[in-house]
């Protein structure tokens, strides 16, 4: 385990923990709701906590969320690896709180705070406009009102955390998701199945010629059903031989500024290592062929990829993005010790 995981401090955990004065019970306790509140996948128990904090077992992607959660710490200041530059850097003990540090901050606060991971990612693309539209479209879709359509575009690798991203973006604005898996994932396995292919099969010839165009096209198709009614729309799908056409980027800006529909186009950056555990972790069977030739998938990677023509980028390496969004669902949810 710690040549996998060099700089895990376990110990770091028992320190947090004493601190704030919970046993190995409690803290079970604690986060197993904060799990149902997130919709994590964990049944921690005392001998679970005790594993982590032993350095026997090193916790799953779930489990580091939820103790970020509990502890109010990213995961390079739990000691579960190094601070990514610019994050906040490691703190080896923190003193016990007060009842009025552990309150949570206010909620526009917090939004603004997990949508900082958004950063422009060409000079012609505004930011701050990007990240005002959505805080004002949150604060609306609480009010009950309603605005001008808007498409985002939510794209990255498989395990990048598109689909965390997007889906917080949903929950804040109120704009249906429309994911490209769950869209068509039953029909394109049938699909293939008939042509005589494999019903997961996401990596043949077959697959990219001949089904990848109309899972597209299905997608796109929603969309516009949904923003010619004057419905916003987030779009979750990989997007990747899309994005690298600046014909095609083109074309859809177009059409967006003749409808008078707001578009932008958001590119989930991640490192392999964190791909990797996360698609290990939902297990899924499309996912299958990634697994069995990891090296070969890994290597047609390019993590200096970048869409064509206006775009910005959400850096979600190491998890950091996807653990300000659980900071935000805390807090808009009301969660606390």
């Amino acid at each position: 385990m710690a040549r996998k995981h060099p700089d895990w401090k376990p110990d770091l955990l028992r320190t947090h923990r004493e601190e704030i004065g919970l046993t190995l019970e409690d803290t079970g306790e604690k986060l197993r709701e904060i799990a149902e509140r997130h919709g994590f996948n964990i049944a921690a128990n005392f001998q679970t906590i005790w594993g982590h904090e032993k350095g026997s077992v090193y916790p799953g992607p779930h489990y580091r969320r939820a103790y970020c959660r509990l502890y109010r710490r990213n995961e390079a200041q739990l000691g579960f690896r190094k601070a990514l530059p610019g994050e906040d850097a490691p703190v080896e003990s923190v003193p016990a709180p007060t009842s009025a540090e552990r309150k949570l901050p206010n909620q526009p606060d917090a939004v603004r705070k997990a949508l900082s991971s958004i950063r422009e990612g060409t000079d012609d693309v505004d930011g701050e406009a990007l990240r005002n539209r959505v805080v004002n479209a949150w604060s609306r879709h609480a009010a009950g009102v309603t605005d001008g359509p808007t498409v985002l575009l939510v794209g990255g690798y498989a395990g990048s955390g598109k689909s965390e991203f997007a889906k917080f973006l949903g929950s804040l604005t109120g704009w249906p998701i429309l994911d490209k898996d769950s869209l068509t994932r039953p029909l394109v396995d049938q699909l293939l199945v008939s042509l005589g292919g494999k019903a997961h099969d996401r990596s043949s010839d077959l697959y990219k010629e001949k089904v990848r165009p109309l899972e597209y096209r299905c997608l796109m198709e929603a969309a516009w059903d949904n923003l010619d009614c004057g419905i916003s729309a987030i779009l979750d799908a990989p997007f990747i031989a899309e994005f690298a056409q600046s014909a095609w980027m083109q074309r859809f800006q177009n059409r967006c500024r003749s409808k008078r529909v707001s578009v932008a186009t958001i590119w989930v950056e991640c490192d392999v290592e964190s791909m990797r555990e996360y698609i290990e972790f939902r297990g899924a069977a499309r996912d299958a062929w990634k697994m069995e030739a990891w090296d070969d998938y890994a290597l047609g990677l390019d993590l200096k990829f970048r869409p064509q023509g206006p775009h910005f980028v959400v850096d979600n390496r190491l998890g950091a993005a996807v653990a300000l969004v659980d900071e935000a669902r805390d807090v808009l949810s009301g969660g606390g010790l």
